[in-house]
């Protein structure tokens, strides 16, 4: 293979990859990952109106209270738990943490 034909294959692929790097592609889905990974306690929009988040006396992550945590806390939070909620350290990336602090910042109320 031909030094030109290296190089055009390399930035085709830097082409081909560049779009999908820059729209975050490839990233963590804060949605899906707070489906699957804390709604069944928090409930489906924050609010903890669920038999377990009522029983565990949980705030409501809409709240000004949760919403004024930086996002080092939150990160902390979901990272090594919280009272009985169980840490997510080396269950979840720290994109998909990431992904779960900026979800939980679009629940604001």
């Amino acid at each position: 293979m031909t030094k030109r034909s290296l190089i055009t294959i390399l930035c085709l692929s830097i082409l081909a990859v560049a779009p999908v790097a820059l729209a975050g592609g490839g990233g963590s889905d804060g949605t899906a990952i707070y489906k699957a990974k804390c709604a069944m306690c928090h409930g489906p929009d924050g609010a903890g109106q669920t038999t377990m988040g009522k029983n565990m006396k949980l705030r409501d992550l809409r709240s000004a209270d949760v919403q004024k945590q930086t996002d080092a806390e939150l990160t902390k939070w979901i990272t090594d738990g919280k009272g009985k909620m169980p840490g997510y350290k080396g269950k979840l990336s720290t994109a998909d943490i990431q992904a779960l602090v900026t979800f939980i910042r679009s629940l604001k109320k």
